[in-house]
């Protein structure tokens, strides 16, 4: 080999020795799974705590082959902007949870992209939102709760734990009016007269349930959104004070202190939409997914709140918890 030419070989070699280590750390490196999630909650919610762990049981590492972008926002006014920011950060799969304010803000931001929701105020097949169950169409898919009739359902336990109440209140926000609907519905059939008690902010819980100073001892309803998870501690601690009985959506405000719960299992709900979002990651189109509608319900009772205010609970209804807190 004349020296020019070997001498071009050999570099020619180093350069494509010195290139191999590089690619072979290119292909060991997992592409990096970005989600994207806009709440309300803490980012330590024990719910965002249970997607992270079933995204773990899947082989995502959060730093390594996932990442969960998260923008936390005061109320549903700010959906929309976090939306926007978490398109401008290039995710892969949108997360939209709760309401229809937030798969609103996220389809416009999604710009096509793949979204997995967790629908819990409202119907997304009745509202246009999926051509069906089975297949949505589109570039939407997840979990539909039947939040309407859970609310109805919350009604009859009222009736059956108070017999004697002829008075209901029923706690609303603005992305749980048609829980509301549904509830005073369901109290006008089985005879209870319902009264509306509007929540508008974290510091209106007390004042909002003083519409009930007048009907001691009558039940409220808490309804599923966003805001009645986040304040479950001060929201307990308002109806104590005023020694009012009630029934809430979810099992973590009965833990706080609400007599009894019930309603779909939430951080199981999270677990079930980690396996969306692997399923759209690994490949799977939204539009041939098809909508699970949840049964992952619960019923929790706090003896030590019932004591509190006074309240016997027939042993037949307290057997019938899934969990009791004595």
């Amino acid at each position: 080999m004349p020296h020019m030419k070997r001498r071009e070989f050999i570099t020619l070699l180093g350069g494509a020795a010195a290139a191999w280590p590089v690619a072979a750390r290119a292909q060991s490196q997992p592409k990096m799974l970005r989600v994207g999630f806009v709440g309300v909650q803490p980012r330590e919610s024990p719910l965002y705590a249970a997607f992270l762990e079933r995204m773990t049981e899947l082989g995502y590492q959060e730093g390594r082959n996932f990442t969960f972008e998260y923008i936390q926002t005061p109320n549903i006014d700010g959906y929309e902007k976090g939306y926007r920011e978490l398109a401008g950060r290039k995710v892969d799969v949108f997360l939209a949870v709760g309401n229809e304010r937030a798969l609103l803000a996220a389809r416009a931001a999604a710009e096509g992209g793949p979204i997995a929701f967790l629908a819990i105020n409202f119907d997304p097949l009745a509202k246009g939102y999926v051509a069906s169950l089975s297949q949505p169409g589109g570039n939407v898919t997840g979990i539909f709760v039947h939040q309407l009739e859970l609310a109805a359902k919350r009604v009859e336990i009222v009736r059956e734990a108070f017999p004697s109440a002829n008075v209901v209140g029923i706690a609303f926000d603005t992305v749980s009016r048609e829980q509301r609907d549904a509830a005073a519905d369901a109290a006008r059939k089985l005879g209870l007269e319902p009264r509306m008690i509007e929540v508008k902010g974290q510091q209106d819980y007390g004042g909002a349930f003083d519409a009930m100073a007048d009907a001691r001892g009558q039940p409220i309803i808490l309804p599923a959104g966003p805001m009645f998870f986040r304040d479950r501690e001060a929201i307990a601690q308002a109806l104590r004070e005023r020694r009012i009985p009630s029934i809430a959506a979810f099992r973590e405000n009965t833990e706080a202190g609400v007599l009894i719960s019930y309603g779909f299992e939430l951080g199981g709900l999270f677990r079930d939409i980690a396996g969306y979002v692997n399923q759209i990651a690994r490949g799977a189109k939204p539009s041939e997914m098809p909508i699970e509608q949840s049964l992952r319900f619960h019923m929790a009772v706090n003896l030590k709140t019932a004591a509190l205010l006074g309240v016997s609970l027939s042993d037949a209804f307290v057997a019938r918890a899934n969990k009791v807190i004595e």
